[in-house]
């Protein structure tokens, strides 16, 4: 969940490194660090704990000249955020530095053999002991540092993206991967590299990319092509990509905190997601992964998503669409336990996995479980090129650009919407759908973007009622059939950047248990559109406030009955049942944001949380 960068090349490498770091700084901003080998070869490291800013101050007054570097923003596994546990980590004679994304799962006997062999260590980390173990080997076997990092490889357990300095090599860094993502981009004639956690801190210096494989060993070297080898030294022939990230993607655009503008670029992202996969007359919907393998996903008897938080609520919605309208039974997952459970899985079976990122590391682990179980697997993922859409058998993209702020919101609604094409294109080969209602949804998705533009428009008016929110220290969240995982997701929203503790339910299940809780301090969300619930969720509205509950409603426009009852209204245009998860959750992505902002939080960097989940 760290963020990795590197630059080699003609330039300053400290403005580049620190401009990547602030870009990657969603994976991870407990403490942050950079080193740099200068013109004298000194090899120097700089660090502290808190966010790039502080490690910027930090080093106004060092010396940061020299045109190669890596540097590192973290997430704080082994040991607490510090100074000392920073990366990047020397090695005992503080000729090599290393940083690392990942946990090396045997480190503590390693360390153990270490420190019976004389080797001193300065920090709590897993990552010191990689470095550690790496120059021992170097100096006791007499080897260059290639040959030592591919023999420490062999020794350890874990996950890990890493990249080293040595200061005896001043033009060189060795970068490796496994389970833990790494992106080296090349400049013009070799004249340039640059490495990457993601593209994002790389597309403004070149276009030009290559996704490391699980056991690949990266060696730039100024002006040499770029070598590629396995752990055994067996050379490797990477394919060089194009990325297609414009940089305006990546930056705040002029919005206050880049939740704001992901919520706000909704529209034009599911118009791009839709764009290419229905038909101009609106009549035909089409995906190559259907066209491709039509068999396999025709002929499953059992759909199985698995995912993680907000892609394990879309995957609730998939569930509901694909049952309804394909017939086929589905299993909802979420990937960390099916990993550990020895699940029963089958040729017969569809395995589904949902990541934003594709590097969610107990979602790959689950693709990996499924497909040794031989089932088809196919993957639904935002970031092209990365771990999970080349594990899988096929997928589709979602298409929605980057997602910078930590609390997912466009990918979310990128998401239930490519499950919603893949249902149609399912049900519409095993022909479960009738064609009046294929049609009608296929018109309703294309109607989504102007009608989220539309709740958009509402946005100074749930900016001003999240004023009245900011006391509440719990919030309940109520909604059914299809709304009930969009009532999950706006907790999850809520808890994550408010730190307000915040619960989803089923409406119904209120009466289970929930109801006890329910007094004038404890505001309750209920998604009131007018569907064949609606009765349901009024009945389920006059109980909370029988017992003095304040409710905000998610109510249909034109709605003239729990408008009377609730303490506050916000209207949503009206659309298909099924396609209510994607206007929905628009008033509950501002909501939990305002009400973020109100309380003066960092709704970008929430405490304790990363984007990107790479590790256990």
């Amino acid at each position: 969940m760290c963020g990795i960068v590197g630059y080699l090349g003609n330039r300053e490498a400290y403005p580049v490194l620190i401009k990547g770091l602030k870009r990657l700084e969603y994976r991870g901003y407990d403490s942050a660090g950079v080193a740099l080998i200068n013109s004298n070869d000194d090899l120097n490291v700089y660090k502290t704990k808190g966010k790039v800013d502080d490690l910027e101050n930090f080093c106004s007054d060092k010396d940061i000249t020299g045109k190669v570097g890596i540097a590192h923003t973290r997430w704080a596994t082994h040991g607490e955020p510090s100074s000392t546990n920073a990366h990047p980590h020397y090695s005992e004679s503080k000729k090599l530095a290393i940083i690392h994304n990942g946990i090396i799962e045997n480190y503590a006997e390693i360390k153990k053999n270490l420190i019976a062999e004389g080797v001193e260590f300065r920090s709590d980390t897993d990552t010191e002991v990689l470095i550690q173990l790496i120059e021992f080997i170097e100096i006791k076997k007499n080897l260059d540092l290639l040959s030592a990092v591919q023999v420490a490889l062999k020794q350890v357990i874990g996950a890990y993206a890493i990249a080293i300095l040595d200061k005896n090599n001043p033009y060189q860094i060795i970068a490796a991967r496994k389970q833990s993502p790494l992106v080296v981009g090349i400049g013009k004639d070799n004249q340039e590299f640059f490495l990457g956690s993601d593209a994002s801190p790389i597309v403004e210096f070149t276009d030009q990319v290559v996704y490391l494989e699980d056991g690949n060993i990266a060696v730039l070297r100024l002006g040499e092509p770029l070598k590629v080898v396995d752990i055994h030294n067996v050379d490797l022939n990477p394919e060089v990509k194009t990325v297609d990230i414009a940089l305006g993607q990546i930056e705040k655009g002029g919005f206050p905190h880049f939740m704001l503008k992901e919520i706000f670029e909704q529209p034009e992202c599911l118009t791009n997601c839709l764009r290419g996969r229905i038909s101009l007359d609106k009549q035909q919907v089409t995906l190559s992964a259907i066209i491709d393998y039509k068999k396999q996903l025709l002929s499953a008897k059992r759909i199985i998503i698995v995912a993680c938080g907000t892609s394990w609520h879309a995957a609730l919605i998939g569930k509901q669409m694909i049952e309804t309208y394909c017939r086929i039974p589905v299993e909802v997952e979420y990937a960390s336990e099916f990993r550990y459970r020895n699940p029963v899985v089958t040729s017969d079976d569809v395995v589904i996995a949902i990541s934003q990122s594709g590097e969610t590391a107990d979602t790959l682990a689950a693709v990996k479980l499924a497909k040794e179980k031989g089932a088809f697997i196919y993957g639904v993922c935002n970031a092209i090129g990365s771990s999970i859409p080349r594990a899988t058998d096929t997928g589709t993209y979602i298409h929605v650009g980057p997602e910078i702020g930590v609390a997912s919101t466009k990918a979310f609604t990128g998401q239930v919407t490519v499950l919603t094409l893949l249902a149609l294109c399912i049900a519409r080969e095993k022909n479960t759908i009738c064609d009046e209602d294929y049609k009608c949804i296929i018109k309703g998705l294309c109607e989504i973007p102007d009608k989220i533009r539309e709740v958009l428009q509402e946005n100074d008016r749930i900016a001003e009622l999240s004023q009245t929110f900011t006391y509440a220290r719990n919030f309940l969240y109520l909604g059914r059939g299809f709304s009930y995982p969009v009532a999950l997701e706006g907790a999850l929203k809520l808890k994550e950047i408010s730190y307000i503790h915040a619960e989803g339910y089923p409406a119904a299940e209120m009466k289970h248990g929930p109801i006890a809780l329910i007094d004038s301090d404890m505001p309750c969300v209920v998604i009131a559109t007018h569907n064949e619930m609606y009765e349901k969720i009024l009945s389920n509205i006059q109980e909370v406030k029988a017992r003095k509950g304040r409710v905000i409603a998610l109510v249909t426009k034109g709605d003239d009955t729990i408008s009377k009852i609730a303490d506050e209204v916000i209207e949503l245009p009206e659309t298909l049942e099924c396609l209510e998860p994607l206007i929905a959750t628009i008033p509950l992505q501002l909501l939990a944001y305002h009400v973020a902002v109100c309380k003066g939080k960092n709704v970008d960097q929430p405490r304790n949380l990363a984007k990107s989940v790479t590790v256990e």
